[in-house]
């Protein structure tokens, strides 16, 4: 067994409403989405318009900087809107799904009689391309790019995450099939798969250097993992890419058909049945998951798509994002809460913090938090608490960090480590600021402003 890994600094908040380790499959939704906003650094092309007829795997856009990359339908059906926001910004491609699924027939490829550029060729067609990311930068990868290694984080360590043998049971054929076409795609690193040490689902994987990872949240995030494996310096580049995407890109390969298949873990303390949910990227929320009727004003609670940490906010009607493997209804939190017996001045037994502010922290681990949304205050003077240093498992100064991104100071920003950084691995930092400074937005400008002034 190779060395495991062990990550100290960081924490698990364990929420209430955890999944079941079961999974029902989704009624088939009516309406799905291709969301442009989800894919980081894209510039939309769009290649239909309402009422075009489309199959599962027909293109609907493409990125005007990178033509090679297109993005594709999940289902045959017909395109019903094009949701556009301020000046004008696409938003989200809608599609009214048929009854009748009708695939893009990709052709079957022999991935070990296959070279990389007929590999990176079936990817692109398809449209399973943009679902690899880069790092520096956190982008959509260049697919004229040989990118260093690729690195796949086979587990998810936050809040009301997906389990991965749930997510991966009867898959693990197509995921050897996956990683064995991304040992093609990747360079002289090779393909790096970061597991729990307890996990044993995945421990016969071949054709890749396994890392095995235990340790509290965010030991899940592929930038740690990649840290404490393979660091990533100045002028190197590496892609990443989830481990439901690796099974898919298996399934493509053996297929010819473009399905990708999500395993959705609905969860939080609002949820009637937490359970996961097998079901399409892009799929409507409310096909996979009872919403309470209190969301309907959005008062009293927030769905989140994605990992509470670092998802979106959507509504009700809203869509399930391209990356997004969790869906979690918290409450709001905005009723008002009384100085001494919920304020700041009661003794706090119903409530979690990281920094040993309540007594709570001396209840067993095994407790679970029924958790809202709200911040407890607001932004304020960005103090020096040491708090960020608790759980950020990288040898970065994350205060130093961020306060070079917030006065744009771009050679700061390089020797302070930002080309190994991106957002969510800070997610915990802004839980546990007590400035309540936006850490994951700052951490998005500062490296769209590199990546800019980079060219």
């Amino acid at each position: 067994m190779s060395r495991i890994q062990r990550i100290k600094k960081g924490a698990d908040i364990r929420l209430e409403g955890r999944p079941t380790e079961t999974v029902i499959k989704a009624p088939s939704a009516k309406l799905y989405a291709v969301k442009p906003p989800d894919f980081t650094g894209l510039v939309v092309k769009l290649t239909v318009r309402p009422g075009d007829q489309v199959k599962a795997g027909s293109t609907i856009f493409y990125d005007k900087k990178l033509p090679a990359v297109k993005y594709t339908s999940p289902v045959a059906g017909t395109i019903k809107d094009i949701v556009r926001g301020a000046k004008r910004r696409i938003l989200a491609i809608e599609i009214d799904a048929s009854s009748d699924t009708s695939y893009c027939d990709f052709g079957v490829l022999d991935v070990k009689n296959s070279d990389r550029n007929q590999i990176l060729s079936h990817i692109l067609e398809s449209g399973m391309f943009p679902f690899f990311r880069q790092r520096p930068f956190d982008v959509v990868a260049n697919p004229d790019d040989v990118p260093r290694s690729i690195h796949v984080s086979a587990f998810d360590s936050s809040p009301l995450a997906a389990s991965t043998s749930v997510a991966l049971d009867g898959r693990l054929s197509s995921f050897q099939e996956g990683i064995d076409a991304l040992a093609k795609l990747a360079g002289d690193g090779g393909v790096f798969l970061g597991i729990r040490s307890s996990d044993k689902t995945l421990s016969g994987i071949k054709n890749c250097q396994i890392a095995y990872f235990e340790g509290p949240h965010p030991s899940g995030n592929v930038g740690v993992q990649i840290h404490h494996t393979a660091p990533l310096s100045k002028g190197e580049l590496v892609w990443t890419i989830g481990y439901q995407d690796v099974a898919n890109i298996g399934s493509l390969l053996t297929s010819g058909k473009y399905i990708p298949t999500r395993i959705v873990a609905c969860g939080g303390s609002e949820c009637e049945k937490p359970q996961h949910v097998s079901t399409l990227a892009g799929a409507s929320v409310s096909s996979i998951v009872d919403i309470p009727s209190k969301a309907n004003n959005g008062d009293e609670v927030r769905v989140i798509s994605g990992s509470p940490l670092t998802g979106d906010q959507i509504s009700k009607d809203g869509y399930i994002g391209a990356f997004h493997s969790a869906v979690a209804l918290l409450p709001e939190g905005n009723d008002p809460k009384f100085l001494l017996t919920t304020g700041w001045l009661s003794l706090g037994l119903s409530r979690f913090s990281l920094s040993k502010s309540f007594p709570t922290w001396l209840m067993p681990k095994s407790k679970e938090w029924a958790l809202d949304t709200n911040m407890g205050g607001e932004e304020r003077a960005f103090v020096v608490t040491g708090q960020y240093e608790k759980v950020f498992p990288m040898d970065i100064y994350p205060v130093h960090l961020i306060k070079s991104i917030i006065v744009n100071d771009i050679d700061s920003m390089e020797k302070l480590g930002i080309y190994e950084v991106a957002p969510e691995d800070f997610a915990l930092c802004e839980y546990g600021c007590t400035s309540k400074i936006p850490v994951q937005k700052i951490v998005r400008e500062g490296l769209e402003n590199l990546r800019n002034e980079l060219g």
